[in-house]
């Protein structure tokens, strides 16, 4: 009997915000990703851009939609994990959390983008959080997640507590949309958390909480999306 190949195309994953404090883990971890992936990362200044020969680095910004048209033209995915930094300017969470999101979702439905994985908050709900006095970050950030739930795109929106440097160690908690409003996680797990989206399908269309819990049992991320 004769058995023939079968080749297994990559996925083709853009990364935006790339050289973020979250967007580089994400970068990572797609680049070693046990399953075909390549890796695209879009950046605003390239001189930042330090990752591995086996990411293609291009140059794009999420308010001028003709530079993300060229930079997603290609790609099945796209992982967002942008955000306004703090500053002086008020409509910082404007700009980049909604119009800069609205763009880089009109533009993947452009082009033909299967997947759309996005770092948004915990508390995105609660007008009246603290967070809220800087410039209504949480809100903007709650307007690009309906404006992406209505888009037509399958979707995955990530809400991450309190984001830290180091890994604890802890066990990562996922709970539905409006269920966890404290907690903190390491960068390092939700970018775990983000590329498993990709590839698991009961993470589609569907918004998580994410903390981790030194009391949560360890369970893998199938399993969590699953049970959401």
């Amino acid at each position: 009997m004769l058995f023939r190949s079968v080749a297994v195309s990559k996925m083709n994953v853009l990364v935006v915000g790339a050289t973020g404090k979250t967007g580089q883990w994400v970068t990572r971890q797609l680049n070693t990703d046990t399953l075909e992936v390549s890796v695209r990362a879009m950046v605003r200044d390239q001189t930042k851009a330090d990752f591995s020969d086996t990411v293609e680095v291009v140059v794009g910004d999420v308010l001028k939609p003709d530079t993300l048209r060229a930079a997603m033209t290609g790609c099945d995915a796209v992982i967002c994990a942008t955000g306004a930094a703090p500053s002086l300017d008020p409509t910082g969470p404007y700009q980049v959390d909604f119009a800069g999101t609205k763009n880089l979702v009109d533009v993947a439905k452009a082009v033909g983008v299967k997947r759309f994985v996005i770092v948004s908050s915990l508390c995105v709900s609660k007008f009246f959080h603290p967070l809220n006095l800087f410039w209504l970050v949480l809100y903007w950030k709650k307007q690009a997640e309906e404006y992406i739930v209505k888009s037509g795109l399958t979707y995955t929106i990530v809400r991450p507590g309190g984001l830290r440097s180091e890994d604890s160690g802890e066990a990562i908690v996922m709970k539905e949309a409006d269920t966890l409003f404290e907690g903190g996680i390491a960068r390092e797990k939700v970018a775990q958390v983000c590329v498993a989206a990709l590839h698991e399908p009961a993470a589609e269309n569907k918004i998580v909480e994410i903390v981790t819990s030194a009391d949560a049992s360890e369970r893998s991320l199938g399993e969590l999306f699953a049970g959401v």
